[in-house]
């Protein structure tokens, strides 16, 4: 793959990455508020989203696994730092919502 083909990648994982971001976040503010359907519902749209940037970087390991030569960007970087971290606070706003169902404040 070319550095713009790896870059795409890259847009393709922080896009997906930060759509799940803001659903985890949106979520726990309906767990605050006591939505707790919308809150579960959210953190399952923000399931799809990670899965989808997972898709995305999968595609890339499969190729480098096939001894493929992959030329590293910035860009690919930052989304794998972006997934990494959005993947932290999905588990995070796990135990948040949790905390808020037992009426933990």
């Amino acid at each position: 793959m070319n550095r713009e083909e790896v870059a795409l990648l890259g847009f393709e994982i922080v896009a997906y990455a930060g759509d799940a971001r803001s659903k985890l976040l949106e979520a726990l503010k309906a767990a605050e508020n006591g939505d707790f359907d919308k809150a579960d519902a959210l953190v399952e749209e923000a399931n799809g989203c990670i899965a989808d940037a997972h898709h995305a970087q999968t595609s890339l390991l499969t190729k480098e696994a096939a001894g493929e030569d992959i030329a590293y960007s910035i860009t690919m970087i930052h989304g794998q730092d972006h997934l990494m971290t959005t993947i932290l606070l999905k588990d995070l706003m796990h135990h948040l919502i949790e905390l808020y169902k037992r009426g933990v404040k």
